[in-house]
């Protein structure tokens, strides 16, 4: 399966979604960047209400494309397999590096209020796709650690890897298609051009409106 671009999957996750969420004005939490706009997609379909998830993935230092953890903003790591042969020096660098990254995007996504509570919520987890996993793993362990009635992954392409490890973190996951051919997510859509810091306040800001008007 391929997407023209990541409305595209967004629009076909909701549908998939209705079912799990029906009359339950579920919490979508998008991993930034790339995963807003279609969490902010999902929310409008589903009636639901839009927030962020702070987690950064920890790249290896010949690499940095290549993720060797994740870490929230609370300081939780998850460390992939690829972190065994790294320096433990490094990894502690990289981890503070990645913490000082989300505070400053806190600072500036939500700067006048605190993240929205999933206690007792239903709870999407959004993201484009899913290589090795470890991004989104810190971003389900995150809402977990928070208590949710229900937590739900969603992305529009994994690695069988991935979408394994997926299982484990999470009550019910929704997969748009899992490749046998996989080496990175942005191949399956025809257009994956980069999500601005920008665009995800202004998401977070319109929405953020809207329930006010609406309230």
């Amino acid at each position: 399966m391929r997407f023209k671009d990541r409305a595209h999957a967004a629009y076909l996750l909701a549908e998939r979604l209705r079912a799990e969420c029906k009359d339950q004005h579920p919490l979508i939490l998008g991993v930034p960047r790339g995963a807003m706009p279609m969490a902010k997609i999902i929310a409008d379909a589903l009636g639901g209400e839009l927030d962020v998830v702070l987690v950064h993935k920890l790249g290896h230092p010949e690499q940095p494309e290549l993720a060797i953890g994740a870490i929230d903003e609370s300081g939780n790591t998850i460390l992939s397999e690829w972190a065994a042969e790294i320096d433990s020096v490094y990894i502690e660098e990289e981890k503070q590096r990645q913490l000082g990254t989300l505070r400053d995007r806190r600072a500036r996504y939500t700067p006048q209020r605190a993240p929205i509570n999933p206690k007792g919520r239903t709870v999407i987890v959004v993201d484009d796709g899913i290589a090795t996993g470890s991004t989104l793993l810190a971003a389900l362990r995150a809402a977990r650690a928070k208590h949710p009635q229900k937590l739900i992954g969603a992305v529009a392409v994994a690695s069988s890897s991935a979408a394994r490890s997926m299982l484990e973190e999470c009550d019910a996951i929704v997969c748009l298609t899992v490749p046998a051919d996989f080496s990175a997510v942005g191949e399956f859509f025809d257009d994956f051009t980069q999500v601005s810091d920008h665009e995800v306040i202004e998401l977070l800001r319109t929405n953020e409106i809207g329930v006010s008007v609406a309230g």
